[in-house]
């Protein structure tokens, strides 16, 4: 039960609040003033505040500043509730470390959704608190290492030095055995699949988590599955097989095979950039999702980010024992650096980044395992294996999607689950997530919905952007979305048509489309992956082709 305390030294305020919470069935305790509000955050396993700005004694800004001073090792949501409407009182209460604010008069819906959504945050934050606790108990066990599990952890990994015009990597482990790993494998249909994750710590307690996930990773890459739902995989395995101390920061990225498009699953490790061959940081990628093995399935994120490439891009990855790699005087090496590094020299290596790294340390003892992988943007050519052979059933599905449904599921899991089941296409089945997420996700957010992704490039425009989305979703009324699938065995073809009840988008390239191009919403992703894209001229309806041959 979350524990809600209440500041404000109205007591009708009071009341009224606290009669709204505890109907919702939150544990309420209140207080008239800043100090006394800190003496029951003393007392009380506060979860979140509610905090008023006019106060007698000591007012709500410089309560917020004790507070975010005094009880700062969890996050604990300042949500201020104020009359106040000009722009600098706002600006003021998220200077001195306010996360919200709800005007008076209070609107239920409002005040229940902030609340929830902080919920829970508040929650991934203790979990993530109690992690880093045991991480440092942890951190300076002994490790015990025998030769006889190095050989069969190196053993365990495969195709790590096949695909040498488009892999460039480094992996140098802080002990015998290495805490990061490199997964590296081809689907059927050519595109190629990389996973970079670090476990907790190093050394053999580390390293021994890779060997199950190596597994994961190379069959259901072998069966086409997309990153997510490897991730997912993974993420279920060490959930269940791992300590609760332990967990895998990882990034699971997935190069199409003609070189064009990136799919990837962020969880946990430092950014990644997207570069040209200068150096030169085209996009940052930053870490969308907590760590595989903290959270359980039904809490897992799978939501990816898709973007495009060329033959002129690479993509750099690397562990946070790059970062964090200190000289004598124990300063850190750190992102400007290793982001100065990549534009050294045109098409530099992950050797001689290394070099600058060992010449930074300047022999000082290496403390974590450290790796870096750079990616280039290549196109590749499907390995020549005996396939599954194509269904000769010709079908078609149709499915019909109201406002109710729309907030209580995401069917294109369940679509894809059913297409994968036919003979042939299993393959494919990344392709298809991919073509059938994005077309779906468009016609959700920008049709139905009405969102614009530009609000994704503000500061926190991430967070708002799906606040808003939230909210538009909760106060859905009226809308549908259909979604209609036809296999050819004839032609071997896929066409999907999606329309929504929208009022349709602009789907002709300009400044809008380009901003959804860098947040992986792009439409321009479907025209690369489908063989042909049409849109209806009030742009509510998507037709595709995809070509299975």
């Amino acid at each position: 039960m979350m524990h809600v305390l209440i500041v404000d030294d109205q007591a009708l305020n009071r009341i009224l609040l606290s009669k709204m919470l505890e109907h919702k069935g939150y544990k309420i305790s209140m207080a008239y003033n800043g100090l006394e509000a800190l003496k029951v955050l003393e007392k009380e396993p506060i979860d979140i505040v509610l905090l008023d700005v006019l106060m007698p004694v000591m007012d709500g800004f410089e309560t917020a500043q004790k507070i975010k001073k005094y009880f700062s090792e969890v996050y604990l949501p300042i949500i201020f509730i104020t009359s106040l409407d000009d722009q600098a009182s706002f600006e003021r209460c998220l200077e001195v470390g306010g996360d919200d604010f709800i005007r008076k008069p209070f609107e239920k819906v409002i005040l229940y959704a902030k609340i929830k959504a902080h919920s829970r945050t508040r929650e991934l934050s203790k979990k993530a608190n109690e992690q880093k606790k045991l991480l440092e108990y942890h951190h300076n066990q002994t490790e015990r290492e025998h030769e006889i599990i190095e050989h069969i952890f190196n053993n365990s990994l495969e195709n790590q030095g096949k695909f040498k015009e488009h892999l460039d990597f480094n992996l140098s482990p802080a002990s015998m055995f290495n805490g990061d790993m490199f997964l590296v494998a081809q689907s059927p249909i050519g595109n190629l699949y990389c996973m970079l994750g670090d476990f907790t710590g190093h050394g053999l307690a580390a390293a021994i988590g890779a060997l199950p996930a190596s597994r994961v990773f190379y069959t259901m890459v072998q069966k086409g599955m997309a990153v997510n739902d490897i991730a997912s995989e993974i993420n279920i395995l060490l959930y269940n097989l791992l300590p609760g101390h332990m967990f895998c920061a990882a990034t699971i990225v997935e190069l199409s095979a003609s070189g064009k498009s990136i799919s990837a699953w962020l969880g946990g490790l430092p950014d990644a950039y997207l570069i040209d061959r200068e150096g030169n940081v085209k996009q940052t990628l930053e870490s969308q999702h907590m760590a595989l093995g903290i959270l359980d399935e039904h809490e897992f994120e799978y939501e990816v980010i898709h973007f495009e490439t060329n033959q002129e891009m690479r993509l750099a990855l690397a562990t946070d024992g790059i970062i964090e790699t200190s000289n004598k005087d124990d300063v850190f090496f750190g992102e400007e650096r290793f982001l100065q590094i990549l534009k050294s020299k045109t098409m530099i290596s992950c050797e001689n980044i290394v070099d600058n790294l060992n010449q930074f340390a300047d022999g000082s003892e290496q403390q974590d395992d450290v790796s870096i992988v750079l990616l280039n943007c290549l196109p590749l050519a499907p390995e020549e294996k005996a396939r599954e052979a194509f269904s000769t059933l010709a079908f078609n599905l149709s499915l019909s999607l109201n406002a109710k449904q729309i907030k209580q599921t995401d069917p294109v899991y369940d679509v894809v689950n059913i297409l994968s089941s036919v003979g042939g296409l299993n393959a494919h089945r990344s392709n298809i997530f991919l073509l059938l997420s994005e077309a779906y996700n468009n016609a959700l957010d920008h049709g139905v919905l009405g969102l614009d992704s530009n609000i994704k490039q503000q500061d926190d425009g991430f967070f708002k952007y799906y606040e808003m989305r939230e909210k538009a979703l909760a106060s859905l009324a009226d809308a549908m979305i259909i979604i209609d699938m036809r296999y050819c065995p004839d032609t071997l073809s896929l066409y999907f048509i999606i329309c929504d009840s929208g009022r349709g988008f602009n789907s002709k390239p300009d400044e809008s489309s380009s901003s959804n191009n860098e947040f992986g919403r792009g439409l321009s992703l479907l025209e690369e992956i489908a063989e042909k894209v049409t849109y209806n001229a009030s742009g509510n309806q998507v037709e595709m082709c995809y070509k299975l041959s």
